[in-house]
């Protein structure tokens, strides 16, 4: 006879009320509904799971070792239905984020305009400072994050932006300084580059089908602001390797044209990181569903 998970729950109940009267009572359930589906799971397990005395109930051996798996079984079960009242509840409260500067000003603007129209009872704190923020010791709720994510146990993430990389230079500077036929040209130009964390230059890697060009960098400029490279690109410093985000108003308005279109950039990804809790506030949780839903959307009309 297989068993019923219900009827974990059920006894789990019945130990922790100390009668199957009262259990009954609590359950809203018959006290003989209660007493047969007891009957029934110690039918189906081989062995009595309680002593029934008219004054107590005593539990047996074997009744001890299952009540762990039972208050489990409960736990989740109340999990479950707090994490359902937790869904329905109205978001508010303050959402704290950590964002990059340049992704806030050029990402995220129609975003955070739609998320506090829609949920006005959450107000919105915004670090843009580029240092990478403690979530959990600082009380962050969310940290938008670039590239490759280190492990940490404590934190979770989705994948929210998916930016194509390539080189851009300005009409003029091409002009002035010829359009680079090869990678190997652009050693011979000016390059503006991401300032990596550990100092210097991000190598720039390229692929054409199957062949890969990488190379260590001498950059006339290097900063952590891939939008400020690209607006000084469109100036006629040099040449700068950018995404779409942040090149798209220049390339639109003539001020920078790709360079080497032909040669792929991997592409950036973008991650909302948050503290790996079992039930997300609902504040967290709306606004990571509305930024994916918008990025995806960018993304696959692109």
């Amino acid at each position: 006879m297989p068993m019923e998970p219900n009827d974990l729950l059920l006894f789990a109940r019945i130990v922790e009320a100390g009668s199957f009267s009262l259990a009954a009572q609590r359950l809203d359930l018959p006290k003989s509904t209660v007493s047969r589906r007891i009957s029934l799971l110690e039918a189906s397990l081989g062995e009595r799971l309680l002593q029934r005395t008219t004054r107590k109930l005593m539990l047996t051996e074997f009744g001890t070792s299952l009540l762990e798996h039972a208050r489990k079984v409960a736990d989740e079960v109340e999990a479950a239905g707090a994490l359902a009242q937790h869904r329905q509840a109205a978001p508010s409260g303050k959402l704290r984020i950590s964002v990059p500067h340049d992704f806030a000003n050029v990402g995220m603007t129609e975003l955070i305009a739609r998320f506090a129209e829609r949920y006005p009872a959450v107000s919105l704190e915004l670090d843009l400072s580029p240092r990478r923020v403690d979530l959990v010791a600082e009380g962050f709720d969310i940290a938008i994050r670039m590239g490759d994510l280190p492990e940490d146990s404590t934190l979770a993430a989705r994948r929210v932006a998916l930016e194509r990389m390539g080189l851009y230079a300005a009409p003029s500077y091409i002009a002035r300084r010829g359009l680079p036929e090869h990678p190997d040209d652009l050693l011979q130009h000016d390059l503006l580059c991401i300032l990596s964390r550990s100092g210097g230059p991000v190598p720039w890697v390229l692929h054409r089908g199957k062949v890969e060009w990488k190379r260590e960098l001498r950059a006339r400029l290097t900063a952590n602001s891939p939008e400020l490279l690209a607006r000084i690109a469109s100036s006629g410093m040099g040449i700068a390797a950018s995404s779409d985000l942040f090149v798209a108003s220049y390339l639109q308005k003539g001020e920078l044209v790709r360079v080497l279109p032909e040669w792929e950039m991997p592409t950036a990804t973008g991650w909302a990181v948050f503290p790996g809790r079992r039930l997300m506030p609902a504040k967290t949780r709306v606004f990571l569903d509305m930024m994916e839903e918008m990025f995806c959307k960018a993304q696959a009309g692109k």
